[in-house]
């Protein structure tokens, strides 16, 4: 049965799996470890927010982190 609050269809992230608890919270868990590098940086492998948006703009913001941090090993 739909009660109108949960989606019918579950969002994604590509690469993170979502969890959506039962209070409504949106938990997102990295896939892949990042890199040690990233690490370092600050990435974080988990994050969580109030909305599906909230928790897709964290994602994109521990993705960012990442990849300036290997792109700094890199080059």
């Amino acid at each position: 049965m739909h009660d109108g609050k949960t989606p019918t269809t579950a969002p994604t992230i590509p690469g993170w799996r979502l969890i959506i608890s039962n209070t409504g919270r949106y938990w997102a868990i990295r896939n892949r470890a990042f890199p040690r590098a990233a690490l370092r940086a600050g990435a974080e492998p988990t994050v969580d927010a109030d909305t599906f948006e909230e928790v897709q703009a964290a994602v994109a913001e521990q993705e960012e982190k990442a990849r300036v941090a290997v792109e700094g090993v890199v080059s």
